[in-house]
């Protein structure tokens, strides 16, 4: 019954993404082979979803022959963190090891990871563990062996498990609200360095 309810869940998500992506006015920046579009339902402050117009359901069809395409995504990437005068290193770019989307889609989000939208430990993981792989790491991996390989179940388990951890200092909160009250700390911190800094 539960995988039956993640399948249904998985086609919703598609048929929703698809339905997004065929509405230009949900375009950001686009190019000819790609579209940027905001995360409706945004894990950090800043959260884009860097989509080819082709429909790849996954990083598991790419082979070396997409590196071309990768690197346009990387470059609309960049060009949306530039668009809205943004820091590229306040960013994580990359995609998921486990996605529930099946329709390829390149991740731009920024570090702080303050959001409503993140509301349970899987979320938090699934971009804070190897499940988040960054651009460079799948360029390589496709460069080096033509393919990117899934994570087996048990490991998936293992890193959806693995313990919260701050990913801007050492504090090991207890559950997923102590640490989103931290990360609020550290962005409001960041905020007021950032007015300081204008000031001077």
């Amino acid at each position: 019954m539960a995988k039956n309810s993640w399948c249904c869940d998985t086609k919703m998500w598609r048929l929703t993404l698809i339905k997004e992506i065929s509405d230009k006015g949900n375009w950001i920046i686009s190019s000819d082979v790609a579209i940027v579009i905001a995360n409706k339902y945004p894990k950090a402050q800043q959260h884009f979803l860097v989509l080819p117009k082709a429909d790849i359901s996954s990083i598991f069809e790419l082979t070396r022959e997409h590196l071309p395409l990768l690197e346009q995504l990387h470059l609309l990437a960049s060009n949306i963190v530039e668009v809205r005068g943004l820091q590229w290193k306040d960013f994580k770019v990359g995609f998921h090891a486990e996605p529930v989307l099946e329709r390829l889609h390149l991740h731009v989000i920024s570090q702080d990871f303050v959001s409503s939208c993140l509301k349970k430990k899987k979320h938090w993981n699934t971009y804070n563990t190897e499940l988040f792989v960054p651009y460079e790491v799948l360029r390589d991996k496709l460069k080096a062996e033509n393919s990117y390989q899934r994570l087996s179940p048990d490991v998936i388990h293992a890193l959806l498990a693995t313990p919260l951890c701050c990913n801007q200092c050492d504090f090991k909160p207890g559950n997923l609200s102590l640490l989103k009250e931290h990360l609020e700390q550290h962005l409001q911190r960041q905020i007021a360095e950032e007015l300081q800094c204008n000031k001077a």
